[in-house]
């Protein structure tokens, strides 16, 4: 469960958890204990280079040079919202580039990570899906946007206290689509030697994949987040392609087995609202009849972020009032996400706007430094 090992290329730490970093050490020939003290300096300091870990024996760090590294994500680009959101744009190789958002809040600061480049599901209202798949992330890409996200923001901030808080696998790609690497990222994200954050504050989001909802209840299970956008079969079929696979019926009776060991007591269905297509008061009487008595659950909706290629637009701020009004007062507990880091294309659906308008090539010249110190830019 965590990135392959080849005893001929040098290993980034990043991408073993803590039992993966344990068997590493077994076979350096050193005690187990001495993962935990990597784990810690990798991820609550943020440590890059073997140098920086001064409590660890001269000889194991003798060991670690050459055979391993800790390598980020080259990043691209970094565009600061007006509303304090950051994107950064990552360069994951061979011309490929995934983006991660920063959302600061008065009560959390949350961000938003990529599982793969590109997206297979191909979703309508999705720009990302619109940009095709290109290949899965493996598990040290993920955690890596965390990693520089949290010790970035901490240099900048001149503190050494957490930053984020909440984690939502909500950037591009489909996370369960990408089972083998998720796992061992989440775990980290949750290690209490890691990242320590509480189940209930990290976040998976998918469009549907029934088996592997039923996959995470056992090993790791989070809060969960399903992309409804939809109250019937026929037209979820029109949005969200999956559902050709794993139909409405289907996807709710894994949400409630998933409710069985969810760390909530709810799942969040999120709905892109679209003007006059999902919209009408007649679907959302029929979102209730589905819903109400059906499962506990949240409904999200959220104001759709045009792009050309999707042929839909936003609906008016009218028509969301009155459709969630009509959930409301049926008694579901209804929010309106609010948008941010829209003027930076960082707001829901809008992630790959920048990677389209780069070609390969151009990736490839303006790769920027890591700026997190002593960070090495390689990748294995």
């Amino acid at each position: 469960m965590n990135d392959a090992v080849n005893p001929l290329e040098q290993v980034n730490l990043l991408g073993l958890d803590l039992e993966g970093l344990a068997a590493y050490c077994e076979q350096l020939g050193e005690k187990r204990f001495r993962a935990t003290q990597l784990f810690r300096w990798i991820h609550q300091k943020g440590a890059s280079g073997f140098d920086q870990m001064t409590d660890l024996a001269k000889s194991l760090r003798t060991k670690l040079e050459g055979k391993a590294l800790i390598a980020a994500l080259p990043v691209i680009s970094e565009h600061v919202s007006a509303d304090g959101t950051i994107k950064w744009l990552f360069d994951v190789g061979n011309g490929d580039a995934v983006e991660a958002v920063y959302i600061p809040e008065s009560d959390r600061a949350t961000l938003c990570i990529s599982s793969q480049a590109g997206c297979a599901v191909g979703c309508r209202f999705c720009s990302t899906g619109h940009q095709g798949f290109s290949r899965n992330l493996a598990t040290w890409e993920i955690i890596a946007q965390l990693w520089y996200a949290e010790h970035s923001l901490r240099q900048r901030q001149g503190t050494t206290d957490r930053i984020i808080s909440n984690i939502v696998m909500m950037g591009m790609g489909e996370p369960l689509q990408n089972y083998t690497a998720l796992v061992p990222a989440l775990k980290m994200m949750l290690d209490d030697h890691g990242y320590g954050l509480s189940r209930r504050r990290v976040t998976v989001s998918t469009s549907g994949v029934v088996p592997m909802i039923d996959r995470l209840r056992e090993d790791c299970p989070v809060a969960l987040a399903v992309s409804l956008h939809a109250p019937n079969d026929p037209l979820r079929d029109q949005l969200v392609p999956l559902n050709k696979k794993y139909p409405i019926a289907e996807l709710l009776e894994s949400c409630d087995r998933y409710l069985e060991k969810a760390p909530r007591d709810f799942i969040t269905f999120e709905y892109c609202m679209l003007q006059e297509v999902n919209d009408t008061p007649e679907l959302a009487h029929e979102l209730v009849k589905l819903l109400k008595n059906r499962i506990n659950c949240k409904l999200n909706l959220i104001p759709f972020n045009p792009f050309p290629a999707s042929g839909l637009k936003r609906s008016t701020n009218e028509r969301v009032k009155a459709f969630a009004q009509i959930l409301v007062d049926a008694g579901i507990v209804t929010t309106v996400r609010k948008t941010r880091g829209d003027d930076i294309d960082a707001a829901c659906g809008q992630l790959a706007g920048e990677v389209q308008d780069r070609t390969r090539a151009h990736i490839r010249m303006v790769r920027a430094p890591v700026v997190v110190k002593g960070a090495s830019p390689q990748r294995t």
